[in-house]
Order: C-alpha cells, then sequence, then structure tokens
C-alpha cells in the first residue's frame, strides 16, 4: 500500500478533494433542491404552521370564552340558589303558620263541641231533675194522702182535695229548709 505522500508526489489527485464537476452537479443540484423546497415545501410547512397557531389562539379564545360563560352560569346558579334556599324558609313559615291556624280552629272546635256537650249534659240533668221532682212529688204526694185517710180515718178520694193537701205540705216542707 501506498501513503497518502507517495500518492501525492506521483501526481495523482487528492482524494480528500471532489473533482470540480462533481462540485459544479453538486452546487446545481442543491440549488434546485433549495429552490423547489422553498417554493413548495416551505408554504406547506408554513400553512400548517399557521393553521397550527390559528387552532391554539382559538382554543385558546374558546376556552377563555368558555370560561367566562361558567364564571356566569355559576354567579347565576348562586342566585338560584340564594333565592331557593330563601323561598323555601317562606314555604316553611307559611307552613309553620298554616299548621298553628289549624291547631286553633282545632281547638276551638273542640272547645265548642265540649261546650255543646256540656250544655246538652246540663239540659239532659236538669231535665232529669225536674222528672224526679214531679215523680217524688207524685209519690210524696200519693204517701202523705195515704197517711192523712190513716191519721183522719176518713177517704180522701177527692181529686182536688189530695191535690191541695200535697201542695201545702210540701210547701210546708220547703219553708221548712
Amino acid at each position: 500500500m501506498r501513503t497518502y505522500i507517495e500518492l501525492a508526489e506521483a501526481g495523482a489527485p487528492n482524494p480528500l478533494l471532489p473533482a470540480t464537476a462533481e462540485i459544479i452537479v453538486g452546487s446545481v443540484a442543491f440549488l434546485l433542491l433549495f429552490l423547489v423546497m422553498r417554493s413548495k415545501v416551505v408554504p406547506m410547512f408554513e400553512k400548517a404552521y399557521a393553521e397550527r397557531s390559528a387552532a391554539i389562539e382559538g382554543g385558546i379564545a374558546r376556552a377563555e370564552v368558555a370560561q367566562a360563560e361558567a364564571k356566569l352560569a355559576l354567579e347565576q346558579y348562586t342566585r338560584q340558589l340564594a333565592s331557593a334556599q330563601d323561598e323555601a324558609q317562606e314555604l316553611r313559615e307559611a307552613a309553620r303558620a298554616q299548621g298553628a291556624a289549624i291547631v286553633e280552629e282545632l281547638r276551638a272546635k273542640a272547645q265548642e263541641e265540649a261546650a255543646r256537650i256540656t250544655a246538652a249534659a246540663h239540659a239532659s240533668i236538669e231535665a232529669e231533675r225536674q222528672q224526679a221532682i214531679t215523680s217524688l212529688r207524685n209519690e210524696v204526694g200519693a204517701l202523705a194522702v195515704e197517711l192523712a185517710s190513716k191519721i183522719v180515718g176518713e177517704a180522701l178520694d177527692d181529686q182536688a182535695r189530695q191535690s191541695r193537701i200535697v201542695d201545702r205540705f210540701l210547701d210546708d216542707l220547703e219553708k221548712s229548709k
């Protein structure tokens, strides 16, 4: 094998340096590739980049709008909840008042019913008392007539006379009380 120095002395071309024709063809190919890339590929990349940026910015804008809407919805929900709690409190108070009114009405009806029953009982007792007095008067009268006829020794068959004797006897009894 020959060394690099020996090849250089013999006039052989340097293997590290390309040939001039290769440099020209490579430069033309690079220039053509650069122009094609610049005119075709770079605009597609820029378009994709612009679309991506727009999508990201649109997404951010939509997120901000959605966040603002969510904040408004939360405030509205909070107001509705407070309103519902106030309404529920009012309903509870109304129900409590209505319940108290119903209890008072039932109490009044019960007192009226008790008073009616008491009055009926008093009337019944008074009627029975009058009936007992009448019955007792008749019995006492009959006993008094019988006793008087035994004492007097004669029959007291006259009804008017019996009534007068009984009434006078009972009046005397009441006066003695």
